[in-house]
């Protein structure tokens, strides 16, 4: 685990290991979200990106006949 400082400006630094893990790069957006005592910052994907995310997932809609 590793630590980081919050600086006098209130900025931090996401250390290298985790940038690349999580394919960062300058300009990804974060989502912020304080949960009980933490911090989380959360990657915000595009919606094409995630096509496929979920395999196996049941996407037939029962339609009405009137409707395409």
């Amino acid at each position: 685990m590793q630590s980081i400082t919050v600086s006098p400006k209130y900025q931090v630094v996401i250390p290298l290991a985790v940038r690349k893990a999580l394919g960062l790069v300058p300009g990804v957006k974060l989502q912020v979200m304080q949960f009980e005592d933490r911090i989380e910052l959360i990657p915000l994907r595009s919606a094409k990106s995630l096509r496929g995310a979920l395999p196996g997932l049941d996407t037939e809609v029962p339609r009405d006949g009137d409707r395409v």
